[in-house]
């Protein structure tokens, strides 16, 4: 088959998933504060997790037509992504500071989450039981979160939210629309990016997981990568690392636990001693900006860059290797 027309549907699938993931969540943190939940609730549920919600239906769409390695793939793609390329990018425009208290908290859970989904896969197989042992810890992980919003109200992250709202004035009526629009185009969107995406992986060789890691993670990121630029610019650094911390959540154990839920698969070593060791450094990382050098919880410019820089060598590994240079 020409690899014309599968180009053409990832392409113009990423093009579409983003913009829809984008309306999707505005109009999903709109509703919510029509409905009056508190806004650091907004922050760390419907925006920090809904940025994720490609990952979440591309994962699914992935298991069922029996490539959940494409799911594998996108959601360790997409934690790399949103540390190394999306902070370092975003600490290279402007140093991105960590005040919110409420994220520091979550910084040590997010590493235990990390390290607990490399574990379920030491035996190099991703099992229902495991699948769903992810989901049961992603439930929990949202009840704490929603206990937690709901008994610290002010927080600098909610502060940022607040700003968010007020520069982005919406009708219920415009919300709910944007709401179902965003959530129908998600699914189609996906749907032909998912096609697109394995045609192109059978057409040269190259496994499902690597397009996952690659162009399907990079593509899925774009949502993250546009709010938190959007939000540093605007001075609101707690909502652009909540961002993160928030997707992160999710993938680790909503995008993984659905793809195992759906379809247990078999995965390769390099998954654990390339993606995964990987992630985990880049969460210790991510976890030492909590604790902060001479009191200064920030990602200057330097580590930007550093960040950047790691993330253009893993794809460029990648790359190589889908090459056959390694």
């Amino acid at each position: 088959m020409s690899m014309i027309l599968p180009a053409v549907a990832l392409i113009g699938g990423l093009i579409l998933l983003v913009w829809s993931a984008d309306r999707f969540v505005d109009g999903a943190a709109v509703t919510a504060r029509y409905a009056g939940m508190p806004h650091l609730l907004i922050g760390m549920v419907v925006i920090g997790f809904g940025t994720s919600a490609p990952e979440m239906v591309i994962s699914a769409i992935s298991a069922l037509q029996g490539n959940p390695g494409l799911a594998l793939g996108n959601a360790y793609g997409s934690n790399i992504s949103n540390i190394a390329l999306i902070l370092g990018v975003t600490a290279l425009i402007s140093p991105v500071t960590l005040k919110s208290s409420v994220l520091r908290r979550e910084l040590p859970v997010l590493l235990a989450v990390t390290f607990l989904g490399a574990a379920l896969l030491l035996d190099l197989h991703l099992s229902r039981i495991d699948a769903w042992i992810l989901l049961s810890v992603f439930s929990m992980i949202m009840g704490w979160s929603i206990w937690l919003a709901l008994r610290q109200r002010r927080d600098t992250l909610a502060v940022d939210v607040d700003v968010m709202l007020e520069e982005n004035p919406m009708s219920l009526q415009t919300a709910l629309m944007w709401l179902l629009v965003g959530m129908i185009l998600l699914v189609v969107s996906s749907r032909i990016l998912v096609w697109g995406a394995v045609e192109i992986a059978r057409g040269f060789g190259v496994s499902d997981l690597i397009i996952g890691l690659t162009v399907v993670a990079i593509g899925t990121s774009l949502p993250e990568l546009a709010s938190t630029l959007a939000a540093v610019r605007k001075g609101e650094h707690d909502l652009a690392i909540g961002n993160v911390i928030g997707s992160n959540f999710f993938n680790t154990l909503a995008v993984v636990g659905i793809a195992g839920a759906i379809h247990p698969l078999d995965v390769g070593a390099e998954i654990l001693y390339r993606d995964c060791l990987l992630m985990g450094i880049l969460t210790v990382a991510l976890f030492l900006v909590r604790v902060g050098g001479n009191g200064k919880k920030q990602i200057s410019r330097v580590e930007g860059l550093l960040l950047l820089t790691i993330y253009l060598g893993y794809s460029g590994y990648l790359i190589f290797k889908v090459l056959g240079f390694v």
